[in-house]
């Protein structure tokens, strides 16, 4: 970039309010919103001792900021180090954003990583272990030096860290560490999905150069690892409870079928915000019901 191209303090105050917000929100995902603020709700129904504990400043204050502000930092950071690949990335066309680079969109990433400390300050220490991870691993999947993203395996595993939100929301109001087996599973389950969302984007990350566990196997051995992780989660959730490993096991079963069918990976890939909200509704459901029994709901 020369001195010409370079955004200047005008450029950026030109922007205006609005129109920085509106790029923000495009930036944070909005389908994808619930993938952070999800597992808060379900983490807060497991956790919770009676109905009282439901909605809580600390409660509601963790679910506001992993559905918005958390994706702005998340999606923010991965936005900037990937600016150049993303110029071969069809999805920046039209669903999501391309990174702009100007210094207020730095500052405001910046900006919801740092707010992000209040949540240490409003949850007790045994929740920390996992906010530390989420952070951490926020950065360090896209970020230099260690970038997981471009190193096969390393990818998927670090993804895990969509799930810690809900382990710390659980901790939370728990007082106690989530159970180690609900922990795996939804850890293999995040290993999966991240996977099979990399499915759509094999070609350009192999135009760009970029190694990802999916460039590596391939199309085909990609459904397959797929459906490993997956099956390995309804197993360990079905450790926790039978109903939870009956519940998970509906992602091996749309594995197989988008492998077998007619159905074009990158159009199924978008109907993952749907499934994953069903899916984590029934579960924030059978957590609450656990302590508002569905008799009682009912009438």
């Amino acid at each position: 970039m020369t001195d010409t191209d370079a955004p200047t303090v005008a450029d950026e105050r030109g922007e205006g309010l609005a129109d920085l917000l509106r790029y923000l929100l495009v930036l944070s995902r909005p389908r994808f919103w619930l993938y952070l603020a999800g597992p808060v709700a379900v983490g807060v129904t497991y956790g919770i001792g009676d109905v009282s504990g439901l909605f809580t400043p600390v409660t509601v204050g963790l679910a506001a900021y992993f559905l918005v502000p958390a994706n702005v930092y998340l999606y923010g950071v991965n936005d900037a180090f990937d600016a150049d690949i993303d110029e071969l990335n069809p999805k920046k066309d039209d669903r999501e954003a391309r990174w702009r680079g100007s210094r207020t969109v730095a500052l405001a990433v910046v900006a919801a990583g740092v707010v992000g400390l209040v949540t240490f300050a409003i949850t007790p220490r045994v929740a920390w272990p996992y906010l530390v991870g989420f952070f951490a691993l926020g950065a360090a999947y896209s970020a230099p030096p260690l970038r997981f993203k471009t190193t096969p395996f390393a990818d998927s595993v670090s993804n895990g860290l969509y799930i810690l939100p809900g382990a710390a929301a659980y901790a939370t109001a728990a007082g106690a560490h989530p159970p180690l087996a609900a922990l795996a599973g939804a850890w293999l389950w995040t290993m999966g999905m991240h996977t099979f969302s990399a499915i759509p984007d094999i070609e350009p990350d192999r135009a760009a150069g970029i190694r990802t566990t999916a460039t590596l196997l391939g199309e085909s051995r990609t459904y397959a690892y797929c459906l490993g992780c997956w099956t390995a989660a309804a197993a360990a959730f079905a450790a926790v409870d039978y109903r939870l490993g009956a519940l998970l096991g509906v992602y091996p079963v749309f594995v197989v079928w988008v492998a077998t069918s007619s159905v074009a990976v990158d159009r199924a890939y978008w109907w993952f915000p749907a499934l994953n909200t069903v899916i984590g509704t029934l579960l924030a459901m059978g957590g609450l019901w656990r302590v508002y029994p569905i008799t009682e709901a009912l009438g």
